[in-house]
């Protein structure tokens, strides 16, 4: 039976939107996700329980985000929109894996604000700041800290604003995989990966040759991404799975 085109996966279809492969895996993996093709649209579908879900890659930054999800509701049905991920800690006291369910999703370049579903039982608390800009800047990072953002991403604010102009409810869940004092070895990881997610073996290659040195906090950071993909994954599927198929969009106020 195809998962993508199937009668019962119409109405109610759940979308997982991830930046990059790594976040996706244990989505695939926890659900059972098959790879199939809407068109030319890549997608990984299932079901939660009752519900149907797809997930998709989009790659990394605003503008893979959109181009990505813009396909995703054009070419399918899509009820609901779910960021899941990792994120950068804008402090050094939150620990490796917290989940991050903010109350305001803040896109960096305009300010305007956006406000994700709110359900599972968990009060959603702080700031996100989304920015296609790497921000390394320690002076700008507290400044970010004093007005009360707690993570920063690429990707959420720019699907929020595709989601609220289309009316499809949308939610985010993120969990830390670095923080504020790693803003140095961020830039450099930044560098090493393609814009669609993957590493790029060449770049890597040649980083090594020259910085041997950086090799264990480069696969200590590589670790702790597992980590808290795993646990946004989780979070996300645990929430969902007790959710109401048909819960009305009730953004926080």
């Amino acid at each position: 039976m195809d998962p993508v085109n199937n009668r019962s996966f119409v109405l109610t279809r759940v979308a997982f939107v991830c930046a990059m492969p790594m976040e996706v895996i244990p989505l695939k993996r926890k659900l059972s996700l098959e790879k199939t093709k809407v068109g030319s649209l890549e997608v990984y579908a299932g079901s939660l329980g009752e519900r149907p879900v797809v997930a998709i890659v989009t790659g990394i930054g605003g503008v893979l985000a959109a181009q990505g999800v813009e396909r995703l509701v054009e070419a399918l049905d899509i009820g609901e929109v779910v960021v899941v991920g990792i994120t950068g800690a804008i402090d050094n006291e939150t620990p490796i894996g917290t989940l991050v369910r903010p109350a305001v999703v803040v896109h960096g370049p305009t300010g305007t604000e956006y406000r994700p579903k709110r359900f599972g039982g968990v009060i959603p608390r702080g700031k996100m700041w989304t920015s296609d800009e790497l921000i390394t800047d320690l002076d700008v990072i507290a400044r970010l800290r004093t007005d009360g953002v707690i993570a920063l991403d690429m990707e959420t604010a720019v699907i929020a604003e595709i989601c609220q102009r289309r009316s499809i409810p949308w939610s985010v869940f993120r969990a830390v995989s670095d923080q504020a004092t790693e803003v140095s070895l961020d830039d450099e990881v930044f560098h090493l990966i393609n814009r669609d997610g993957t590493f790029n073996i060449k770049r890597i290659g040649a980083f090594f040759v020259k910085h041997p040195g950086r090799l264990p906090a480069l696969l200590r950071m590589a670790k702790n991404a597992r980590l808290a993909a795993e646990h946004a994954a989780a979070a996300a599927v645990n929430v969902l799975s007790n959710a109401s198929l048909h819960a009305p969009f009730s953004p926080d106020t």
